[in-house]
């Protein structure tokens, strides 16, 4: 599949295609939420390991989760600190987040805006994608768009042209992930974020 244009990717994304474009942190693999399983059977990933939804804006992805008054003023308050970047809040997911983006547990959805600016002009057209970072299970994510090219032909993958040819796009670094509780955040995954109070 050849590397297409910014506005090719996002036509192909809307028509259920995976597709890979930049963000903050590695590149991404990604598809409407509806069609997470292409995800799955593109990089071998086992269901064991859930999707992440990623949107452009957090009102966007407000209507994929659900929780009392208090708990969504928590979250947002974390959301307005720590968004656009590199932190995923695992919340519990409303009945609108398909069962297949988290096969072992569908109750709970992790969700980010990355702080990017291409990223965000993708999501903000297509929509909330579901994704995650485009390598094989268990292989280090791949970093510049002719790797994935070739290791994903399959997938539209944004031009380098728009990209201005970097060799490398985002940190290289995961993003930080933390799941609600009754008893406050749990982190799953230290990155580069620290939420206060878990120091």
């Amino acid at each position: 599949m050849p590397k297409v244009s910014q506005s090719e990717l996002i036509q192909g994304a809307i028509k259920g295609k995976v597709v890979s474009f930049p963000t903050d942190t590695v590149p991404a693999l990604a598809a409407l939420p509806e069609h997470s399983s292409l995800i799955f059977a593109t990089k071998k990933r086992p269901p064991d390991k859930p999707l992440i939804l990623m949107g452009a804006s957090p009102q966007n992805l407000w209507k994929y989760v659900t929780g009392n008054p208090q708990e969504l003023e928590i979250w947002q308050q974390i959301a307005q600190i720590y968004w656009p970047g590199p932190l995923t809040l695992v919340l519990p997911a409303s009945d609108l987040v398909p069962k297949g983006m988290n096969p072992s547990d569908p109750t709970t959805i992790g969700v980010r805006i990355p702080n990017n600016r291409i990223a965000q002009n993708i999501l903000g057209q297509t929509g909330c994608l579901a994704t995650t970072s485009a390598n094989l299970s268990g292989e280090p994510p791949l970093e510049n768009m002719g790797e994935i090219t070739v290791r994903f032909p399959d997938v539209l993958v944004l031009n380098e042209a728009e990209l201005k040819n970097q060799e490398k796009y985002g940190s290289g670094l995961p993003s930080t992930v933390a799941k609600w509780s009754n008893r406050g955040w749990e982190i799953l995954r230290q990155g580069s974020v620290k939420l206060e109070g878990n120091e």
